[in-house]
């Protein structure tokens, strides 16, 4: 038996209440890099996702954030970040979400981002369109990048790879309205859906930071691909460009 999007809605909020509950409290922090945070409220909402998961669609395949692969025997794949802008988070920071997509042979068909600090809950289903909080959501009409106001992240890493997206950073800033850096690329990505943001790129990445929200933005008419134009944004190595589909070529010529 397969998901449906009600299953991943359900999912997030559940998941979305435990980070709720717990924000206001003194969190317990480990590292997992020099600035990659995990807490102990990642943990909790992961377990509850993963006991969820398991019992309603057994054998399933997982892909998560934090536990990394656990391995099924059908055709279909999770994937799960329970806390995505863990570091806003832990700094009290009220910018961070939930994040499930579900893919069928290698195809993302359902995906949810949750925000339950605003009750703002991104879904949609591969063919039939994006929504917010249950109302239909566009990418927005934009076709001038001088007029456009952008959304960017930068690797954990940043200080020692010569991705670190600073150089696209000044030159896009130079070229818009701005680029605004929120820390949560699920986030990210609805926002494009919404036409709160024109466009969203990033260089490095997880397929659990992207999935979901890639489709949302997709299925809001936004045009999604890796940073150097392929379609697979998911594969390794993870990158991803979300545009309004009237600034997309400009936006790929500046990042080439």
């Amino acid at each position: 038996m397969n998901p449906t999007i009600n299953d991943l809605e359900q999912l997030v909020r559940g998941a979305g209440s435990i980070l709720r509950d717990g924000y206001s409290k003194e969190h317990q922090i480990s590292y997992k890099g020099v600035i990659d945070l995990v807490t102990e409220v990642d943990h909790a909402s992961e377990a509850f996702l993963l006991k969820e998961i398991q019992s309603r669609f057994p054998d399933s395949h997982i892909l998560t954030e934090e536990s990394g692969e656990i391995k099924g025997v059908n055709e279909g794949i999770w994937y799960i970040d329970p806390l995505d802008g863990t570091v806003n988070y832990s700094h009290h920071i009220p910018l961070f979400s939930v994040s499930i997509a579900y893919a069928f042979k290698g195809v993302v068909m359902l995906g949810a981002v949750y925000d339950p600090m605003r009750d703002e809950l991104f879904s949609a289903e591969r063919g039939k369109g994006a929504h917010l909080n249950g109302k239909q959501i566009q990418a927005s009409k934009t076709t001038e990048l001088q007029k456009s106001l952008l959304v960017t992240g930068f690797p954990y890493d940043t200080w020692d790879t010569k991705q670190d997206n600073f150089r696209n950073f000044e030159k896009l800033a130079k070229m818009t309205q701005g680029v605004r850096r929120i820390g949560s690329a699920a986030i990210d990505g609805c926002y494009v859906a919404a036409g709160r943001f024109d466009a969203f790129w990033e260089l490095s990445l997880k397929p659990w930071d992207i999935a979901a929200a890639g489709l949302i933005a997709q299925e809001a008419g936004a045009k999604v691909t890796a940073v150097d134009g392929s379609p697979d944004y998911i594969s390794t190595p993870q990158s991803i460009l979300a545009t309004a589909p009237g600034i997309y070529e400009q936006m790929l010529e500046q990042l080439k």
